[in-house]
């Protein structure tokens, strides 16, 4: 179905959730013609656009030019102009104020008057592969090393976030301006472009986007966009296994609701504290060199956002996963069978999928004590904001289960801690 709203974008209804789509493909001929221009490319420059990669928002493609290699993104329109200007603000800033390894911004356009059509960023191509392609070829002590760079990049970006006077407020860094060139130094958070706020018909809720004052402010709006998705699904549907599943969820978010305040105080001023945190860090977007685990580039900053201490006082997203403290051993798990194949590529050496997911638990496990150790050391408050941060931390985890497998560990979850005798752990509660 097509977005009337978003020119460019359709969306074809799943079970779960509605999956985006392209209404129409970026031509290869109406890319070369803008990198052309862009890169102000004589008549007689070789000017070769190939395409590189695609993500669930995004196209990717290869630039060759007698100016080296880049990369143009171009993007669904699922939130026009802001999350192609938040991206390249965001980028801007890292580069100007860390030295975190992250993609020079060449040239954007938050518009889709071009000869795409859509949005894109003309972006440099950084060096390495995704960590996720050699993680299992990596040392233990490679792995340790890595961890140690990302704390080290995450602490530089917190001091940094909290040493400027604009990081108050949670929402996606914006230049202020109506400018594609913002002023050094300048951003500031402003309308939150996140998945839940842009996703299907939650682009036309009347909620409130950004930038927010609060955790309250901003949790409060992400509940009442899943309230009135439900409401909705009240309203229209007729199947009783649906209303009957809305009604569930719809329960659940009220009882979210009513518990809010009594975590996150409702009035806040002067405006919370953000640093920025990239949410889904993950191995595909850490880059390392093909001999080393020295980090060459972290990618992937689309939707990132200024978010609150506690949230960024979590662990990196590849570093999540059940806890296993006894490393398994080899010999005691089957071999693979002939017809099962490597997952996603990768080499399984023949060793049942079993070995690999615990063994990927008890890595996973010693190396967020690494992670801790390291912030800990260089930036001290990180483990304050993580001890006090654990009920707020399960709260957001609840709001984000709500609508799907976890809803009834949620509402276990949340009369447990409304009756005031007891805090579990989301996760320690049975469904």
């Amino acid at each position: 179905m097509k977005d009337q709203h978003r020119d460019g974008l359709e969306w074809e209804d799943r079970a779960w959730d509605p999956e985006p789509h392209w209404a129409r493909e970026p031509q290869i001929d109406a890319i070369t013609n803008l990198c052309r221009k862009v890169l102000a490319l004589a008549t007689e420059d070789r000017c070769h656009v190939a395409f590189h990669a695609e993500g669930a928002l995004n196209k990717l493609y290869l630039i060759e030019s007698p100016q080296g290699k880049s990369l143009l993104r171009v993007s669904l329109p699922v939130d026009p102009r802001h999350k192609t200007r938040g991206e390249s603000t965001t980028l801007r800033w890292i580069r100007e104020m860390t030295t975190v390894p992250v993609p020079k911004v060449i040239a954007f356009d938050d518009s889709q008057d071009n000869e795409i059509g859509f949005e894109w960023i003309l972006m440099e191509l950084m060096p390495g592969v995704s960590a996720y392609k050699r993680w299992r070829k990596l040392s233990m002590a490679d792995k340790t090393r890595l961890v140690e760079q990302v704390a080290e990049f995450q602490s530089q970006l917190f001091r940094r976030s909290l040493e400027d006077a604009n990081f108050q407020s949670i929402g996606t860094l914006s230049s202020g301006d109506d400018t594609p060139q913002p002023a050094p130094g300048s951003p500031r958070p402003g309308r939150l472009v996140s998945r839940l706020f842009f996703w299907g018909d939650n682009f036309s809720y009347d909620v409130p986007r950004g930038p927010f004052r609060s955790s309250h402010d901003w949790l409060s709006a992400q509940l009442s966009i899943i309230r009135e998705k439900q409401a909705r699904i009240l309203e229209t549907e007729e199947d009783e296994d649906d209303r009957a599943e809305a009604k569930v969820i719809l329960r659940v978010a009220t009882k979210l609701a009513a518990l809010l305040p009594k975590i996150f105080p409702q009035l806040q001023n002067p405006p919370e504290r953000t640093v920025l945190w990239h949410d889904d860090l993950s191995l595909s977007n850490i880059l390392i060199g093909e001999e080393d685990a020295k980090i060459t580039a972290i990618i992937d900053w689309e939707c990132v956002s200024c978010e609150p201490l506690w949230v960024a006082a979590e662990m990196p997203k590849f570093l999540d996963g059940a806890g296993r403290e006894e490393e398994p051993q080899r010999d005691g798990y089957a071999q693979a069978s002939p017809s099962e194949k490597a997952e996603d590529g990768l080499d399984n050496e023949r060793k049942n999928i079993l070995y690999w997911i615990h063994l990927m638990e008890y890595e996973q496990t010693q190396l967020r004590k690494v992670y801790a150790a390291k912030m800990k050391e260089l930036w001290p408050r990180w483990e304050e904001e993580a001890t006090y941060g654990s009920l707020k931390s399960d709260f957001y985890e609840a709001l984000l289960q709500a609508e799907g497998w976890g809803v009834k560990r949620v509402e276990k979850w949340v009369d447990i801690v409304m009756e005031g005798g007891a805090f579990p752990r989301l996760s320690d509660v049975d469904a």
